[in-house]
């Protein structure tokens, strides 16, 4: 038998099966909400069961605590429903046409943009349409059904090419092949798109786009994406790394804040060399510093989960930043090898 779910407070309602999570259930019916990993490990899709009993499922503790779970918390992506549910969601839209697909794609270009970052290109084939939001991502298929999943760096509007950012992960089943022996011409497999990390353009608030290390990638997307549409919505960049070769595409950011007014860009390191005179710190601190009220903004975080997790928890506690405001995609790292 099914299960009812009832999401608050759109009253949007959806059917799931025993042996589905709740966030499965809601993307086969054309419905998104924000989520990552899927693995239990991010924390992205983390919401509240307001009526009705779950099966948590398997769960990293730091995503989901033992306080998450006594206040009524669950990860979407693992809970499964043993009865009827009432949960809150605020920020579940449908997808409207952008449907899942498995492609291949032809590699075009690898461009060593850092010493352990490299800028991929692939080209899609002729005959086919790749339509995706800004800000998600794909999954490549590898073999024996691993997969590996990287955030799209190039906006909707540039048709036929998927621009990715490929950190090496040293021992990595998919970056040692792109930092050794993947060449131009290869052929892989993906499917996509996949996640509920992009901009949720209904809003006219201001953003705070807010990345680390090649957290950078959807963001570009966002922003080039804004730009095409001619969107004169405030956008601020705030993008932390350790140090300046790290900042791997510090002219583009920087060429938007200096051509569009409603653009700006704050570069932040947290381990500076001699001679820098930018920001330093953390960079979600930099962020609390210029703005100690986010209460009319969205923040879109992409990144390394320490920073995700510390910046969701003080915009919300020390700047007034409405939880549904907040969207986040944490990069979380498969085991060497596995």
């Amino acid at each position: 038998m099914s299960y009812q779910i009832t999401v608050q407070p759109s009253g949007a309602s959806y059917s799931a099966e025993p042996d589905e999570t709740l966030l499965d259930a809601a993307l086969r019916q054309g419905l998104s909400m924000p989520y990552g990993c899927k693995d239990g490990a991010c924390g992205a899709c983390k919401g509240t069961v307001q009526s009705g009993t779950v099966d948590l499922g398997r769960y990293q503790a730091h995503a989901l605590t033992a306080e998450d779970i006594a206040a009524g918390k669950v990860l979407f992506c693992c809970a499964r429903p043993t009865s009827d549910l009432s949960i809150e969601n605020r920020q579940m839209i449908r997808m409207g046409d952008i449907q899942v697909k498995v492609m291949p794609a032809r590699v075009e270009k690898l461009d060593k943009v850092a010493p352990d970052v490299i800028e991929l290109h692939l080209r899609l084939p002729a005959s086919e349409k790749f339509q995706f939001y800004a800000g998600q991502y794909i999954d490549f298929l590898l073999k024996d059904g691993k997969r590996r999943s990287y955030s799209l760096a190039s906006a909707p509007e540039k048709e036929g090419v998927l621009e990715l950012h490929i950190r090496h992960v040293p021992g990595g089943l998919f970056t040692d092949q792109v930092f050794g022996t993947m060449k131009v011409k290869d052929i892989l497999r993906f499917e996509g798109p996949h996640g509920g990390f992009f901009l949720r353009e209904e809003s006219s608030k201001p953003v705070i786009l807010l990345a680390s290390g090649t957290g950078f990638a959807p963001i570009k997307s966002i922003v080039e994406h804004a730009l095409a549409q001619g969107s004169s919505r405030p956008l601020h960049i705030y993008w932390g790394c350790r140090k300046q070769s790290d900042l791997y595409m510090n002219a583009l950011p920087e060429d938007w804040a200096g051509k569009y007014p409603h653009v700006q860009y704050t570069p932040v390191l947290s381990e500076p060399e001699a001679g820098w005179t930018g920001r330093t710190g953390f960079v979600h601190q930099a962020v609390i510093a210029d703005y100690p009220s986010l209460a009319g903004h969205q923040v879109y975080a992409c990144g390394a989960p320490v920073m995700i997790d510390a910046a969701r928890k003080d915009f919300l506690a020390q700047c007034a930043l409405p939880e549904e405001e907040f969207y986040s995609d944490a990069f979380t790292f498969s085991a060497p090898g596995k």
